[in-house]
């Protein structure tokens, strides 16, 4: 099955915010190229947002380009089998953390947020990935600073789309 497959079953799956998963279906169903960063039409990311649920913190990434706390993501790669691994692959490599696990039952949310010329969108898959007890960050070259922040102080720093994903995830902690 390819990534382009995988995301599709994914989708469909996918029940909440059913306006938004019809709207990266039919981006997927209009460019079969829709996975991949090449796509100027847009394409899906998967992200996965680093939470250490015994010490109420979630760890985000201080973006080289956008200069924004964020969760960990990014672009799909060809070795990427499913969005799952897509996701769980970026949260490792930027975070750092060997040992991470996907909150189970798939994603937690759907982002869809505009960047810059020459693509248009990002349709952001956004899951949540627990970091094993005692896990120690080490910064990427994608980073400007990694941080751990305490969950009420996630809204100070990041903006809606990392708060709303954080909301989601701790629902299902």
């Amino acid at each position: 099955m390819s990534l382009h497959d995988d995301a599709v079953l994914a989708l469909k799956a996918y029940e909440d915010q059913e306006d938004l998963r019809q709207e990266y279906l039919d981006h997927l169903a209009a460019h079969p190229d829709g996975m991949w960063k090449a796509c100027e039409a847009g394409h899906l990311t998967a992200s996965a947002l680093v939470i250490a649920p015994e010490r109420g913190q979630v760890l985000l990434t201080l973006h080289r380009k956008l200069r924004m706390w964020l969760q960990m993501g990014g672009h799909c790669e060809p070795q990427d089998t499913s969005l799952t691994a897509a996701a769980l692959r970026e949260a490792t490599e930027e975070s750092g953390i060997p040992g991470l696990t996907l909150l189970p039952g798939g994603p937690v949310r759907l982002d869809r947020h505009p960047i810059p010329a020459p693509c248009h969108w990002h349709f952001d898959v956004q899951y949540a990935a627990l970091a094993p007890p005692g896990a120690v960050q080490a910064i990427s070259e994608e980073s400007l600073d990694l941080r751990w922040f305490p969950y009420d102080a996630v809204a100070k720093v990041a903006d809606e789309s990392v708060v709303r994903l954080l909301e989601a995830a701790r629902t299902r902690l």
